[in-house]
């Protein structure tokens, strides 16, 4: 029998990406939506089902998880003013959600798309561990690390393999944050504080080929950190790659400069219900350095990289 999976926010960004990376293996693949529709080369093959449910309405989960043996959660709300508002909600409350059906369910392994920030600030000398005793700053961090808690506590109780996958930033064509910093390095609006901070990174190819590993593989439970062997900083990855699109060299602007930006973004986000590229706590978790340790990632997922850094993945830029 097939192996089912489920992913969520099968429609967003990175999870489109991992449904077409699984549609080609031998899986019954279920993809969940809520407003906008998967790609139609997706819904056009046999083995890929697409369910429109809401998560904030646990009984509309029933259908998609029938028969279901994992699920990879993405979904979630970026780009909307005020984050600090709804994420305790869409983060925490709807994950609660997803847990108490998968239960239920039967589910037998649930894979949580995290970030190394949950731990604060992190460097690649002392390097996120995997802890669930951190102190982040920003309400995106404490809120994922609210839901790691969540996923840890239902498994141990429950018994189904429970999985967080901590990604460093990926990079690669289609990656939204990579094509908004193409766009305004293009227009010459692409800034950055002069704070040095340290970022790890992974190519679109590796983060895709880590993820199904852990989907795929027998024995996978536990944090695992997903980041190349690259050390840089934020400042040098873009500076990098404007020069490898030919664009703009980011702005080194003072912190009110970019603060007062985000807080343009979000008064028009909530005046005219459009997204916001910037929020001042998405300036609050960009400017924490962050580094994990990968040993676990290269010993049971990946262990050979595509691109060991960003500068031998700056073609797929």
């Amino acid at each position: 029998m097939l192996k089912r999976v489920l992913i969520t926010g099968a429609a967003g960004n990175l999870g489109s990406l991992l449904a077409c990376r699984l549609s080609d293996d031998d899986v019954c693949l279920h993809l969940l939506i809520h407003r906008k529709d998967v790609i139609p080369e997706l819904k056009a093959k046999d083995h890929v089902h697409v369910f429109r449910a809401d998560l904030a309405v646990p009984e509309s989960l029933n259908e998609a998880l029938e028969g279901v043996d994992t699920v990879v959660h993405f979904a979630g709300v970026l780009f909307k003013h005020n984050p600090e508002k709804f994420l305790a909600t869409t983060n925490t409350r709807y994950f609660k959600n997803l847990l108490d059906r998968a239960v239920r369910k039967g589910v037998k392994r649930i894979i949580l798309i995290s970030f190394p920030h949950v731990e604060g600030e992190t460097t690649p000398e002392h390097p996120a561990t995997g802890r669930l005793d951190g102190s982040p700053v920003s309400v995106h961090a404490r809120t994922r690390l609210e839901e790691e808690k969540l996923l840890f506590e239902y498994g141990n109780k429950h018994g189904f393999e429970p999985v967080s996958l901590r990604v460093g930033m990926v990079y690669g064509k289609g990656i939204l944050m990579i094509e908004a910093a193409r766009w305004f390095s293009r227009h010459a609006l692409l800034g950055v504080w002069k704070k040095v901070t340290g970022i790890h990174l992974i190519s679109t190819d590796d983060f895709l080929e880590a993820t199904r590993a852990a989907v795929l593989k027998e024995g996978i439970n536990g944090i695992y950190h997903i980041g190349d062997e690259g050390v840089q900083t934020l400042q040098e990855f873009l500076d990098e790659a404007t020069e490898h699109w030919h664009t703009w060299r980011p702005w080194r602007m003072p912190l009110w400069m970019i603060n007062t930006a985000a807080r343009g973004f979000e008064l028009s986000s909530r005046l005219f219900g459009v997204k916001s590229p910037l929020t001042l706590d998405f300036v609050r978790i960009g400017r924490v350095s962050y580094y994990g340790d990968t040993s676990r990632m290269r010993k049971e997922l990946l262990p050979r990289l595509k691109y060991r850094n960003f500068r031998e993945g700056l073609e797929t830029l």
